[in-house]
């Protein structure tokens, strides 16, 4: 995927220091979600990172070597997660200072994106490879927050912040 675009806004004065490297937040669920992360790892490979995923062998695996924060989960369609993962995103956002917050999904970019949008962090979206004309319910939550939404199809790339730069698998 090509994204033409830069993931992080300019630096943040306590970012430009010599040697900082930007920061990002890579937020996303276990399974798909994970393994779509994954494939951007181009987009990321060069930010200081911390990730935000659930409680899952395969993110335990994959991640193992990594600076995991772990959520509330189970989070599709649950108000009760939603509510209980809102400060921990209040205290991730706060202690990391991202430049850059990026998700591939689900639910758990709903409270990350709130947070990051109120501390002026730059909001990136990839929607899921199975979207192949609407947004998730999660994007339809996040779209009015991020900055930019990539979608993996071109027939899904309808609204003015929606990019179709090809897709991951």
């Amino acid at each position: 995927m090509d994204f033409g675009w830069e993931l992080s806004a300019p630096p943040r004065p306590e970012t430009m220091a010599e040697g900082a490297k930007p920061r990002v937040l890579l937020v996303c669920s276990p399974g798909g979600h994970l393994a779509q992360m994954l494939c951007l790892e181009e987009a990321w490979r060069g930010f200081d990172r911390t990730w935000v995923t659930l409680e899952s062998v395969d993110a335990e695996h994959l991640l193992e070597h990594e600076h995991v924060v772990v959520g509330h989960g189970p989070t599709n369609r649950s108000l009760r997660a939603l509510i209980a993962n809102l400060p921990l995103a209040w205290r991730v956002v706060r202690s990391e200072r991202p430049d850059a917050i990026l998700s591939t999904g689900a639910a758990l970019a709903v409270p990350f994106f709130l947070v990051g949008r109120l501390h002026g962090a730059r909001l990136v979206f990839v929607e899921s490879l199975t979207r192949t004309r609407k947004l998730s319910l999660t994007g339809r939550l996040v779209y009015p927050l991020a900055d930019v939404c990539f979608v993996q199809w071109p027939q899904a790339a309808r609204r003015a912040k929606m990019r179709f730069a090809g897709n991951l698998l």
